[in-house]
């Protein structure tokens, strides 16, 4: 099984372990648009904060964000699972799941990423801000410039199990799961079960909290039928929507 996630806006500082090593991030046929994407960011920040800002979409109250990607390739670096924090995270703990269920995460979950494409949980890199919205005077829009690459490693990295598909649009546009890997792919909607409607802030908190269910199970369902029934034995309300492979968790309370 392989979990696709979104990374969160907010991120842990990078702390003092050793710099990043890009020859050591997974999924290596990345390598090559992960430089580009690096090298100009890095220089942007470095050459013109105002410009930089404009470009990653940030507040003034974020303008130390412009310096924090400037230094990069110095800082220390982190598991991808320490750097990213916020709701879906939090309620994923991976910090306390036993050994077990964290070697599967280092194993199935992918964090994508506008700077890095997409990372294992296990990889070792610095705090960062740039996300897939963001479009770079060089390369252009961030979604766009990852597909390519994208396209062809993938759908190796997906094997031949369930894809779980939790990413937020802006991170979807840089892959689309296609053929026989689309479809034995699933996605999630969260919704208010007395209303229908779509939940926000509890989206992401239910998210976290199935992977988790999933990574403690040690449950490796094959296929989005099959991942029904697995979420029904953890004890999750789901119902199938109207797209193949689209599940609707329900949920009583918002909170």
């Amino acid at each position: 099984m392989l979990v696709l996630l979104p990374p969160s806006e907010g991120k842990a500082p990078s702390g003092s372990g050793t710099p990043l090593k890009p020859e050591s991030l997974s999924l290596p046929g990345l390598a090559e648009a992960r430089a580009a994407v690096l090298d100009e960011l890095v220089e942007l920040c470095a050459a013109d904060e105002e410009k930089a800002r404009e470009a990653l979409g940030l507040s003034e109250g974020l303008r130390g964000e412009v310096a924090k990607n400037v230094g990069l390739r110095t800082a220390g670096a982190r598991p991808a699972g320490e750097i990213y924090t916020g709701v879906l995270y939090d309620a994923l703990g991976l910090a306390t799941l036993d050994a077990a269920a964290g070697k599967r995460a280092g194993a199935s979950l992918l964090v994508f990423s506008g700077l890095w494409g997409a990372v294992r949980v296990t990889d070792r890199i610095p705090s960062y801000r740039c996300s897939m919205g963001v479009k770079l005077p060089g390369l252009g829009a961030l979604g766009a410039h990852w597909r390519g690459a994208m396209a062809s490693v993938l759908p190796e990295a997906a094997g031949d199990g369930l894809v779980l598909d939790l990413r937020s649009s802006a991170y979807a546009s840089a892959w689309k799961p296609k053929g026989e890997v689309a479809a034995r792919t699933a996605t999630v909607r969260v919704l208010h079960a007395p209303t229908r409607k779509v939940v926000s802030h509890f989206n992401k908190a239910t998210k976290g909290r199935i992977v988790r269910s999933l990574l403690e199970s040690g449950a490796a369902p094959g296929t989005p039928a099959e991942l029904v029934e697995v979420l029904g034995d953890l004890g999750y309300v789901v119902e199938t929507g109207a797209r193949a492979g689209a599940l609707d968790v329900l949920v009583d309370e918002i909170h």
